[in-house]
């Protein structure tokens, strides 16, 4: 659960490719295959009664547009890191866009509850530091999955203390609301992908791990065509995938 951001990753390629993977798939990028399923076991039992039936609760009192504003919110917080990471990346036109919707959206969205600046045509385009030494040549190194976390590779995993330390939570003093203010970021993500889990198919660990390699291929590269190292994992051949069809 990376911030749980990945498993809308992983439902969006799950719907685009229409199939699933058997537990008799292998992808070269999972060598450490026996330990990572160990780690989705205890995630998904953890996930299965304790997080995901409080994200169902709270999907169930809270009206959509309180959980909309909640997740704009913090979406909105997020925008830092981009424009951070879009600068690393030499990205100056995303880094202009994102500190744009930060304004816009702080000043005239309520501290970032609405999203007026996706209504002015300044679209979201998320970077974290993972993506940044993706772009700057460094290769993923193996699948991982995290305890809590969840789905990662060696070099997504050692970009997140930097994307702690862009995130504005991370300096709230008072540890109540610095817990708190996680804990109901976890939990509105967690509703908003009830519907979308129902697309996993098949054995979930490798539906999971080769969605989620598919995804972060194609956002460190935001969307080149280039040799799929992820083809023998369980999508094929004829696996296609436009820009458009990851905007949000």
């Amino acid at each position: 659960m990376k911030s749980i951001h990945w498993l809308g990753g992983v439902c969006m390629a799950a719907a685009l490719s229409g199939c699933a993977s058997t537990g008799e798939d292998s992808n070269p990028q999972d060598p450490w295959e026996g330990f990572n399923r160990g780690v989705y076991q205890f995630n998904d039992t953890l996930d299965r009664y304790a997080l995901k039936p409080i994200a169902q609760g709270y999907d169930t009192v809270t009206p959509d547009p309180v959980q909309d504003g909640v997740g704009n919110f913090f979406s909105n917080l997020g925008e830092i890191r981009t424009v951070f990471n879009s600068v690393l990346q030499w990205q100056w036109g995303n880094a202009g866009v994102a500190s744009g919707r930060f304004l816009v959206n702080t000043v005239l969205g309520v501290g970032g509850v609405l999203d007026p600046a996706t209504r002015m045509g300044l679209n979201e385009n998320t970077e974290d530091f993972g993506q940044t030494l993706g772009v700057w040549g460094v290769g993923s190194g193996p699948y991982l999955v995290l305890p809590i976390l969840g789905p990662s590779t060696v070099r997504d995993t050692s970009g997140l203390p930097v994307d702690a330390y862009t995130y504005p939570v991370t300096y709230v003093e008072d540890d109540k609301w610095r817990y708190g203010l996680t804990f109901l970021r976890f939990v509105d993500l967690r509703a908003g992908l009830l519907e979308q889990e129902k697309l996993i198919q098949g054995d979930r660990y490798s539906f999971i791990r080769d969605a989620y390699l598919q995804r972060r291929q194609f956002e460190v590269t935001n969307g080149a065509a280039g040799e799929d190292p992820f083809a023998s994992g369980g999508f094929g051949d004829d696996f296609e995938y436009s820009e458009d069809d990851f905007a949000e």
